[in-house]
């Protein structure tokens, strides 16, 4: 079988690593040929985390190369769409592919959709609002990370909508073996885009850092709290995301309550339990089926119970041991890619 991947971006975009790329081995184990073709490329990522303008020429370059890809489309058996093919622009070709009878296979992490329907921009908003559920339809099967993403999929007449988590190589993750610790560290993952969720709850952290034995670790932004040097801001990298985890005592995840979060799939939880280290989450989303309250972590439903959960936790290294190895459990069994790479094999077969 020969698959071709349409992915948004290139290896380090992490929703096309996780979604795509690191499912690779294990088709290609099974004999299945793997061909992938990103959307941005990686000068792309690169300027988007650090904050500079694309030229408009280079992003015609990216509209060309997707286009031509397309006619080349029958050379593969199956064929796999992260999102859309054309970003901000009509469902027209996903329509064309579904009268040429390609039952394309198509994939979502996040609620993209309200990229369009909730756009502040009424063009975008009048135009695209419904540009992900034609996607969706046309389709031969919506693959979703999540139950608020599989409700959208249904909505939108999917003919199968299956559900696949954004799932960890617990291979690569190192279970934690001690907790008991002189030196308590928060930590968090993340990327500038996300790092809104702590910044919003600087004066949180400012009261949780005022104790003696305790740091915040950022992984993956460098934007400053302006909170000492008790809170250290480390580099974002595939081959060391692990290790930073690891050395984490509590992982968190804020969320705010909106639409836009609903669609996400809780994978910093996923990665902190997959280190064994105990979560703290707001109570949004996918973090509600991932955490079994007081067994793997803890739920927050109003700001307050930050401080509170946090402190339970840096005081009690007998607890964050007795939560961070459910969690390590949950992981293995229920969002692991040995578990949940059949799944895929599955879609490929029956598609």
């Amino acid at each position: 079988m020969k698959v071709l991947y349409l992915t948004k971006y290139s290896r380090n975009g992490a929703s096309s690593r996780l979604r795509s790329y690191q499912y690779f081995p294990f088709l290609e184990a099974k004999g299945i040929s793997v061909s992938v073709s990103p959307f941005f490329d990686e000068d792309y990522l690169i300027n988007l985390y650090s904050g500079k303008r694309i030229a408009k020429r280079k992003l015609l370059k990216f509209y060309l190369t997707r286009f031509i890809i397309l006619f080349s489309i029958y050379k593969f058996d199956k064929i796999i769409i992260e999102k859309e093919l054309f970003p901000y622009f009509f469902s027209w070709f996903e329509k064309a592919l579904h009268l040429l009878k390609v039952k394309y296979i198509v994939d979502y992490d996040d609620a993209i959709f309200h990229n369009y329907d909730l756009s502040t921009n009424k063009l975008i908003a009048f135009c695209l609002k419904n540009k992900i559920n034609k996607v969706m339809k046309y389709s031969g099967c919506v693959v979703v990370g999540n139950s608020y993403l599989a409700e959208r999929a249904k909505v939108s007449g999917a003919k199968k909508i299956v559900l696949l988590p954004t799932v960890i190589n617990t291979d690569l993750y190192t279970a934690k073996k001690k907790y008991a610790s002189s030196k308590v560290i928060i930590g968090w993952i993340g990327s500038p885009s996300t790092f809104k969720y702590i910044k919003n709850r600087t004066v949180l952290f400012s009261k949780i850092l005022d104790t003696d034995n305790v740091e915040l670790h950022i992984v993956g932004s460098t934007q400053d709290l302006g909170l000492g040097d008790k809170v250290k801001y480390l580099k974002w990298t595939e081959d060391t995301e692990v290790a930073s985890i690891s050395n984490f005592d509590i992982g968190i995840m804020p969320l705010e309550n909106t639409p836009w979060e609903l669609g996400k799939c809780a994978y910093k939880l996923i990665q902190y339990m997959g280190c064994g280290v105990p979560v703290v989450a707001s109570a949004v989303g996918m973090n509600i089926d991932v955490i079994d309250e007081g067994v793997n972590g803890f739920l927050v439903h109003e700001e307050a119970q930050w401080l509170v959960r946090i402190n339970q936790l840096i005081e009690d290294s007998t607890l964050r041991e007795t939560l961070g190895k459910k969690g390590r459990i949950k992981a293995e069994l229920e969002f692991s890619i040995q578990k949940k790479h059949a799944v895929v094999l599955s879609v490929l077969a029956n598609e």
